[in-house]
């Protein structure tokens, strides 16, 4: 698992396919958090799709900059390098990238097989919700329900995310800020109730969000 305050990395398991000349490219996508997750998950596709003609791989996990790929079979570099590159590429860590693929009875010559496994990864990338995870400061703060709308009203207009809102004598908001802004929140909720609320730091998660400039890209 990456120790980077913030990277790129997919959401959640995908399947795709994309079909070249009656060859078809089925592109499995998976995050991973280390090297054992990743065999684990190439060994279960590599049982499932037995009977495929290939089932090239790559994986990139950020910890200790550890990466490997397979052209499993297909000509040397025109398989696992083009899906190590588009990971590669595209600044995604910790996640392995398979494509399976059933030939369909016409070669792709080499230029075809790199534009097709790579056109795979790509897609299969793209199908798993590409996201930035950022490490986040878990800010609690305790005001008075006369100041509760203010401060919804400054964390909603500012962005920060409110995880949770506790009713009792007073209101306590459980806040998620990224660390590099954490400082400003602080200092800001303190300005807006002149110093009545007292905001602290009491924990840290990672806390993820679509990567739209990706998919702008």
């Amino acid at each position: 698992m990456s120790i980077k305050d913030t990277y790129r990395t997919v959401a959640y398991e995908s399947e795709t396919l994309i079909v070249e000349k009656r060859s078809k490219f089925y592109s499995h996508v998976m995050p991973v958090d280390n090297e054992a997750d990743a065999l684990r998950y190439l060994n279960e596709i590599r049982s499932k799709y037995s009977d495929a003609t290939h089932n090239v791989y790559a994986y990139v996990i950020d910890e200790n900059n550890i990466f490997r790929y397979s052209d499993d079979g297909e000509p040397s570099g025109t398989a696992g390098m083009p899906v190590l590159d588009t990971i590669r590429k595209s600044g995604i860590v910790d996640v392995i990238v398979i494509v399976t693929r059933y030939f369909g009875g016409t070669l792709l010559g080499t230029g075809g097989l790199v534009h097709a496994y790579g056109s795979s990864a790509r897609k299969g990338l793209l199908e798993s919700q590409v996201i930035i995870r950022e490490m986040c400061d878990i800010v609690r703060v305790k005001a008075g329900y006369e100041l509760s709308g203010k401060i919804q009203y400054m964390l909603a207009a500012e962005g920060y995310i409110t995880e949770d809102t506790l009713y009792e004598d007073d209101v306590t908001f459980r806040i998620c800020s990224p660390k590099e802004r954490t400082s400003s929140l602080i200092a800001g909720l303190t300005e807006l109730t002149n110093g009545r609320a007292v905001p602290e730091i009491i924990g840290h998660k990672y806390a993820d969000r679509r990567d739209d400039d990706f998919y702008d890209s």
